[in-house]
């Protein structure tokens, strides 16, 4: 009787376990079709998506022809697309990777040369992020057999990525390549002196979608350059190593065989030579445009902008965003352009500016910690910030908005949304500027509190212009050092409360004190009253008066003299 129920136990356990197994490769099964139905879909929609591109390259290079004056534009519009190529590329070759289906072509050329003309391509990259790169091939040439379009793409990705987590100052990329004792392999090191990589993360480090740090690094990445470069290794009967420290370096080793019995006779191609004077295409845009588009810690240059035009500097490390948005607002502002928050804050202290732009996720120093510095600082903490970031969740806002920030733009934007945000700042400091020139006296404190430090910095701002009146020699750089504050410190400051630029602010009050004289003397000379509040030229002092006041300085006279008459005959 024990028996049988112990037969009958089995055989139910038996059959659950049937089940559970069915399931489980059903299961196994049906997640199989979908990811190879969805890598179908992936490469289709690649595929797809390069046709309009290609359409559009046509069109940028027509356009060109037509209107060669827009050369910077169509470099713009070209260089990304190029970009987004590479990017569907990648895609496809990951997927044909997934499916089996990559397949290698190896050619006969000189591999030393054809490796140390890829890897130059990409030094534009390095000298931008302020890299120190090394090239180093031994011997100097050696000829074999490579697959080129395979070899870019390791080369390409392994070096993005020591860029990507290798700071400037004293950052370090080097790219070794030599062969074995046999002439039959070679061996390509890409070594640098970054942040490294935590051991924990090693075992992840070549897993599609695996995104490493780019998070805490603030770059962008696909997760999906090391994992298709493994499988581009492993194509060629290769092998890739990676040892790393952290904050110490990382050094990715490569191993593949160049000679030609290591390939099947399907990938050798007898006829045709490695042309080492061909850029390689994955990496073609970096080495042809970057030096020409490179921004510079400069003005971009205006078009008919009136001197007192409002001052923008925009923080942005994607060098096409941020030509793009120079190019657009340079026609309407002064505009300086940095690409980390360092350099943004370098440019902030000595440079007069009234609007800051700046991307949130940037190498060296983010836009966070930017505006946190500038809104902690009494001498900047009046500077309007405007934050733009991919980050769209309700908490990324706040914490902006809660440093300080005074707007905030997710991406993608338009930059017409921009400027709308940028007048509303501009508009602002227009209606201050009016109330403050529409004061007839000098600025006193509100109420009978004591008055704040905003109060007391614009008394004293007025005391100094009222004690060199006279003095046709007090320009701003004067002011400010009687300010005891820099130049750019004293124009922040001064357009924030009131509108005016430091020029403007010593100018109207040498107005206003003009017209307080011709209420008081109208017999005076126009020259001696052009004098006394300090112009060398009483042409160019009436020329200001009527910009200021809406006539001439006689004709101020005149209605002061027809409303004291009015005035009497009543």
């Amino acid at each position: 009787m024990n028996f049988q129920i112990l037969l009958i136990t089995l055989a139910v356990l038996a059959v659950i376990g049937l089940f559970f197994l069915g399931r489980e490769l059903f299961q196994r099964g049906v997640r199989m079709r979908n990811r190879l139905h969805m890598s179908a879909i992936y490469t289709n929609i690649t595929h797809e998506l390069l046709t309009p591109l290609t359409v559009i390259s046509a069109s940028v290079e027509r356009l060109r022809e037509k209107e060669p004056s827009n050369e910077q534009d169509y470099d713009l519009m070209q260089l990304n697309i190029e970009r987004m190529v590479r990017l569907l590329q990648q895609i496809l070759e990951t997927s044909k990777s997934h499916s089996g289906e990559l397949k290698l072509l190896v050619a006969q050329g000189d591999i030393m040369q054809y490796i140390r003309r890829t890897a130059l391509c990409i030094e534009p990259l390095m000298a931008k992020k302020g890299l120190t790169f090394n090239i180093h091939c031994k011997p100097e040439s050696m000829m074999g057999w490579i697959d080129t379009d395979k070899l870019d793409k390791i080369i390409y990705n392994l070096l993005s990525n020591a860029a990507k987590y290798t700071q400037g100052e004293n950052g370090e990329v080097t790219l070794e390549a030599q062969t074995n004792k046999k002439y039959d392999h070679i061996i390509i090191k890409v070594r640098d002196n970054g942040i490294g990589i935590p051991q924990e993360k090693m075992k992840r480090l070549f897993r599609r979608f695996y995104d490493g740090d780019y998070r805490r690094q603030h770059t962008f990445g696909t997760g999906l350059g090391l994992a298709l470069t493994r499988d581009l290794v492993y194509l060629h009967g290769g092998n890739i190593e990676c040892e790393s420290e952290e904050d110490k370096g990382t050094t990715f080793t490569v191993t593949i065989p160049i000679n030609k019995e290591s390939f099947q006779p399907s990938q050798i191609d007898e006829s045709h030579k490695i042309d080492i004077n061909t850029a390689p295409s994955a990496i073609l845009d970096i080495a042809r445009r970057m030096h020409k588009q490179e921004p510079e810690d400069k003005d971009i240059p205006q078009i008919d902008i009136d001197e007192e035009a409002y001052k923008l500097l925009i923080v942005e490390d994607n060098i096409e965003l941020l030509m793009l948005m120079s190019q657009i607002l340079g026609s309407k502002y002064h505009v300086h352009t940095a690409t980390n928050g360092k350099e943004a804050l370098d440019i902030i202290h000595r440079t007069e500016l009234d609007i800051i732009i700046s991307d949130v996720m940037m190498p060296v120093m983010n836009g966070l910690e930017l505006t946190r510095r500038l809104k902690s600082d009494p001498n900047f903490k009046h500077l309007p910030i405007i934050l733009l970031t991919a980050k769209t969740q309700e908490e990324d806002r706040n914490e902006a908005l809660q440093i300080g920030a005074d707007s905030y733009v997710t991406k993608p934007f338009k930059v017409s949304d921009l400027e709308l945000r940028i007048n509303n700042i501009v508009e602002n400091r227009k209606r201050i500027q009016v109330e403050f020139t529409n004061q007839t006296a000098p600025p006193e404190p509100q109420s009978n509190a004591a008055p704040t430090a905003d109060e007391l910095f614009l008394k004293r701002a007025y005391d100094c212009v009222q004690k060199h009146l006279d003095d046709s020699d007090y320009d701003r750089d004067t002011f400010a050092a009687d300010m005891g504050a820099s130049a750019s410190t004293l124009y922040n400051k001064l357009r924030a409360l009131t509108g005016l630029s430091v020029s403007g602010f010593i100018r109207d009050i040498r107005m206003k004190e003009a017209m307080r004289t011709l209420q008081n003397q109208p017999e005076i000379r126009i020259s001696d009253l052009a004098y006394k509040v300090g112009f060398r030229d009483p042409k160019y002092f009436s020329t200001c008066f009527k910009k200021e006041f809406g006539m001439q300085p006689t004709e101020y006279i005149e209605s002061l003299s027809t409303s004291q008459q009015t005035s009497a005959d009543r």
